[in-house]
């Protein structure tokens, strides 16, 4: 394909590309992952964004030096074929398991909170369905349906007025209360709730403007880090403890605050509409995980979005045990970690080459 043709983002795409990719199932149960601080997890949000941001220049100064390549082709030229293949296959088994995580995730709550009768089978099927409709119209495609996404679900913040008037401000001191034990165990099983900003580094050589990709890649972690202290913030003035640590979903319970005269559960409303931005995030691990299979193949096909879909619903559906699952689904997050700082060693890489071509 001719590089000019694919340079289709603009900045607010890229905006919204990030900030979506980050809010999915995380914000629902970030409270519930920082329990081990107890009322001091409030500010903790902030600084998840402090990180990511830091962890995003090493990824956007990659793409800086690799304008029209993607991190699939990146790995091959830095580390050869051979090694630049074996990688990419082990990110397009990352980008399924996080797909299909993130699609069971949001069944398993669909079948608490809403349909507990119901079987997974045909919302899997749905899900699946217009997850392939929106990405099979490419990057472009699915930027346009985060900005979609972000004004159909961003105002539901405003749901949290009710819970913030009925919480107790006090919770919210002393501010550090906490031993290094337990920041540790909720640093590593809250930071994944903001994992998806390194999917930038597959979708970079689309950027128009790639020299302010940093600015309006950080306008979209910072967005997202909005809505994750807001929440956290909320809901540690409107919990016990004990409810932070055993709540699964503390934002549903803050949603069932809300006192309206003319809708009786919000907490329903607010899982329906959660599935637009399942759908970005879900989106996001199959555009990732087509292009894992277009550098495999050496070919770009459509057809590659329909065989990784088929493998997921079967990867879904293999008879496994949901612990299992689960233990599965949180090792594949803490992958994330390490493809978070993997640019670090790529950027070294990279300088080596550039040294040794100067001499």
């Amino acid at each position: 394909m001719d590089v000019t043709k694919k340079k289709i983002l603009n900045g607010y795409h890229v905006i919204f590309l990030v900030q979506n990719s980050l809010v999915g199932m995380g914000l629902l149960s970030i409270n519930n992952s920082l329990s081990p601080l107890g009322y001091s997890q409030w500010w903790v949000p902030l600084l998840f964004g402090v990180i990511a941001n830091l962890t995003l220049i090493p990824m956007i100064w990659l793409g800086l030096q690799f304008k029209d390549d993607d991190l699939f082709t990146i790995h091959e030229k830095l580390l050869g074929k051979l090694v630049g293949k074996s990688l990419n296959f082990v990110l397009l088994l990352y980008a399924i398991v996080l797909f299909a995580a993130v699609l069971e995730s949001y069944l398993e709550l669909i079948q608490i909170s809403i349909l507990p009768e119901r079987t997974k089978t045909g919302h899997l099927i749905l899900f699946v369905l217009m997850t392939v409709f929106i990405v099979r119209g490419g990057i472009k495609s699915l930027a346009r349906f985060c900005i979609l996404t972000f004004f159909l679900t961003g105002w539901m913040v405003y749901f949290l007025r009710w819970g913030f008037e009925d919480g107790e401000i006090q919770h919210l001191l002393p501010l550090f209360n906490f031993t290094g034990k337990e920041f540790w165990d909720a640093t590593k099983g809250g930071f994944n709730s903001l994992v998806g900003y390194e999917l930038i580094m597959i979708f970079f050589p689309y950027i128009r403007q790639p020299d302010k990709a940093f600015k309006h890649a950080t306008m979209g972690i910072w967005i997202s880090v909005f809505f994750y202290f807001t929440v956290a913030i909320t809901a540690v003035m409107y919990f016990t403890e004990w409810q932070l640590e055993h709540i699964q979903f503390p934002v549903l319970k803050l949603f069932q605050a809300v006192d309206l005269s003319f809708v009786e559960r919000i907490d329903k409303l607010g899982v329906s509409l959660w599935v637009f931005l399942i759908l970005t995030t879900a989106g996001a691990y199959l555009w990732m995980a087509k292009k894992g299979v277009d550098s495999l193949r050496d070919k770009n096909s459509q057809y590659h979005i329909y065989a990784v879909a088929i493998l997921t619903y079967i990867v879904i559906n293999l008879p496994v045990s949901q612990t299992v699952r689960n233990t599965f689904h949180e090792k594949a997050f803490y992958f994330s970690y390490g493809l978070i700082l993997w640019p670090i060693l790529l950027c070294l890489v990279n300088l080596i080459r550039i040294k040794k071509r100067g001499e």
